[in-house]
């Protein structure tokens, strides 16, 4: 019931209002996260494998009221102690004890707990008598988790004993048990206490980013949705619906507090934002714990709406039963566990006394979004073109979005600023009026939010002088009110990255984007600050509710024509297409370079992308954040004609030039061959274009695969309209003699 409704949410998105042509979809991954650390919370085991041996329990400290979290900076508890950082414990646990003493067994201890026997053949081998081997009772504790549950329990000895009376001098046969069920075994628990006043949260699950969130009140929000820790689904491939992410905070002491202090837990909420809307039976669930009766209680809860404006929880604590040293709370969603669907966002988390039933104001002066870049058009662009061409390439139009939390109009006089750092050393900073930050306005409004834009495009510029490969800038933006506010998210920090490739989108993709359609090509536009060879493209393909990893398609590069892609000068050859790749990194992408090493030469405006075979969307990441659809283009007909995308956002596709980090990336020098013969469209209905830059190559012989010549011509466009459908061998009349196969649909 839950998949079907979101297949038909999707549908009507992708296939209604762009015409069946092109659409998004939600993520069933988010290949931004990636945590290789898998220990665990307080007083949890980690059970991975099938001992916790060499596997870390946590102890949390307590914390003291207020606790506040408006998510600006990640303060969930991380889990990464090594055995021999200080204060790090364990204790040696086995597998069996002695029944009495509770001292380990020897090592090599081996039972079993099926009763074996001594059989005694009679002295004409004609009958024999069984008689029980003698039991021991030893004490047994599964080392699957800790602590361990020991059980006295009976075992035997793991052989049998044959004897024979006819000789009373043969030795007996004893046959052992291979592989007996009771083993000696041991493992090592090891426990770590925690002091961090400024980590609040004992769990990992929700995801912390500053993307997923429409127009948030302030900078960073917990994204709640299907998939753990890791970015991967809860139960993959499932129609699932049950509880997801858990956010559970520290434990609290409200020992000394009472109904009367008037505790309140104040917190914002928001349905869908950028990632899926959840459905009215999904819901965003508070519970308190009660330590007395070890169990968590229902204290609110909302269902997933179309409404994407962040609410207000306003929760009075007035059960005495919470009010104990070791009080906590968490928040957790009910939603498809399948994929990154069903999401909320959760903000302002604010536990404090001496509140009230009107104390909702989150008032705040705050960051929205980070900055993405300062350079013109690019969130990144490779060291070595920005070094050579770096006049005219900051931006005139820096994005900055601040939220006036007030709820009365405040000034605007102070001003703001922009810091650049390189190896943590300022370089430079501009200042931005409050004017500016205000759009003109002679005040902030209340409870406003303001996007506006900037021009940074003269005085400093990125250092070209600096050495190596590739360079990495640390952009710090400040602005402060007049009036008491939350001074953790008045700055925002972010990298401005150069190394090797062109790209538009922030490398975090908030949902899955494709061209639908038989033979259709998918192009984004660039413009190279100057001439260089591309030797691959960098992809960032994601995992949606329909599996396209066995999908093929043709990497390809078009030139130019007037504004929309033109002649194809790199295409995969047919028999050698690719499939999506879904890799395992810390941002979710995967470069496929070209074949033969073909490093292809591109100046000015070019066009990375690719040609499908099926009609099913492939799915490559969509950065909602950052729109510049104005250069994604589509085709339904081969290229015939092409469309400009109407979905806003940003593909997540890179072409990778060769630089000067070749080498440490272990990219051949191999070049392309200027003797490279392209036909294209390939697959064809029909007419096949050939470009040719050979001064040896003297036309085509064209062979049915039964090796029968069908034609002889120079010409550089050939109709095989005539022709039935199948595959055609193309050869060359020069000395090379090369054989070209081309598809006839």
């Amino acid at each position: 019931m839950k998949i079907a409704v979101f297949i038909s949410f999707i549908f009507n998105i992708s296939y209604n209002l762009f015409s069946q042509e092109e659409g998004i979809s939600s993520l069933l991954s988010n290949p931004y996260i990636v945590k290789t650390n898998n220990h665990l919370n307080k007083n949890n085991e980690k059970s991975s494998s099938s001992s916790f041996d060499s596997t870390f329990i946590y102890y949390t400290d307590t914390l003291t009221l207020p606790f506040f979290d408006e998510f600006s900076k990640n303060k969930f508890q991380q889990y990464n102690s090594n055995f021999t950082d200080p204060g790090v414990t364990s204790i040696k646990k086995f597998h069996l004890l002695n029944n009495i003493t509770d001292i380990q067994l020897s090592k090599d201890s081996t039972y079993t707990t099926q009763a074996t026997f001594r059989r005694t053949y009679s002295i004409d081998h004609l009958t024999h008598t069984d008689s029980p081997l003698p039991s021991s009772t030893i004490k047994i504790g599964s080392l699957t988790s800790y602590p361990i549950n020991y059980v006295s329990t009976v075992v035997y000895p793991p052989y049998y004993i044959y004897d024979s009376l006819e000789n009373p001098t043969d030795i007996s046969d004893t046959i052992w048990i291979i592989s007996p069920d009771i083993t000696q075994d041991s493992a090592t628990q090891f426990f770590k206490s925690i002091i961090d006043p400024n980590k609040l949260w004992i769990d990992n699950n929700a995801y912390h980013n500053y993307r997923f969130a429409s127009n948030p009140w302030s900078i960073g929000v917990a994204t709640f949705d299907g998939l753990d820790e890791n970015g991967h689904p809860y139960q993959p491939g499932s129609l699932i619906t049950n509880y997801g992410d858990y956010l559970t905070s520290k434990p609290i002491d409200l020992s000394l507090n009472t109904a009367s202090d008037s505790i309140y837990l104040s917190f914002l909420y928001q349905s869908g934002g950028f990632g899926e809307t959840p459905d009215a039976s999904d819901s965003l669930v508070l519970e308190f714990y009660v330590r007395d009766l070890d169990q968590w209680m229902w204290i609110w809860s909302t269902n997933g709406s179309i409404n994407t404006d962040f609410n207000v929880g306003h929760i009075c604590i007035k059960n005495a039963q919470y009010f104990k040293k070791d009080f906590q709370f968490r928040f957790k969603n009910y939603g498809q566990l399948s994929g990154d669907f069903d999401v909320f966002n959760l903000d302002y988390v604010n536990l404090r006394t001496l509140s009230g039933q009107q104390d909702t104001l989150f008032k705040d002066f705050a960051w929205v979004y980070p900055i993405t870049t300062l350079l013109k058009d690019y969130t990144s662009v490779p060291w070595d073109h920005y070094k050579n061409n770096f006049s005219g390439k900051m931006s005139s139009n820096v994005n900055l979005v601040i939220r006036n939390g007030s709820n009365i109009p405040e000034n605007n006089s102070t001003p703001g600023k922009i810091y650049v750092e390189y190896n943590n050393l300022l370089e430079n900073s501009f200042a931005i009026t409050g004017n500016s930050l205000s759009n003109n306005e002679l005040n902030y409004a209340p409870r406003t939010n303001y996007s506006t834009f900037h021009d940074l495009s003269t005085g400093y510029h990125f250092d070209e002088n600096k050495t190596g490969t590739k360079a990495s800038f640390k952009i710090i933006g400040t602005a402060a009110s007049q009036f008491p506010n939350f001074n953790q998210n008045d700055s925002t920090f972010s990298t401005q990255y150069f190394g090797n490739y062109y790209s538009y989108d922030d490398g975090s993709a908030e949902a899955a984007y494709g061209c639908t359609g038989t033979q259709s090509e998918l192009a984004v536009k660039f413009i190279s600050y100057e001439s260089d060879s591309i030797i691959g493209i960098m992809t960032n393909f994601v995992e949606t509710a329909y599996d396209v990893s066995n999908k093929l398609f043709l990497l390809t590069v078009w030139n130019d024509n007037n504004g929309i892609p033109g002649d194809i000068i790199y295409q995969d050859e047919t028999f050698f297409p690719r499939s999506p790749i879904y890799p395992s990194s810390n941002n979710g992408f995967y470069t496929y370079y070209f074949n033969n090493d073909l490093k292809v030469k591109v100046s000015g405006p070019f066009y990375i992308g690719w040609k499908q075979f099926d009609a099913q969307r492939l799915n490559i990441g969509f950065d909602k954040n950052i729109v510049t659809n104005s250069n994604n283009f589509y085709s339904n007909n081969s290229g015939s004609t092409w469309n400009n995308s109407q979905i806003e956002g940003s593909i997540m596709m890179r072409p990778v030039f060769s630089t000067a980090m070749d080498n440490e990336l272990g990219v051949t020098e191999k070049k392309i061959n200027n003797s490279e013969i392209v036909l294209f469209p390939n697959p064809s209905s029909g007419l096949i274009s050939i470009r040719n830059t050979s001064q040896d190559f003297k036309g085509f012989e064209i062979y049915s695969l039964q090796g029968k010549l069908l034609l002889s011509t120079k010409d550089t466009e050939i109709d095989l309209s005539n022709y039935p459908e199948g595959v055609y061998l193309f050869k060359t009349l020069d000395s090379k003699n090369k054989i070209y196969k081309v598809i006839k649909y």
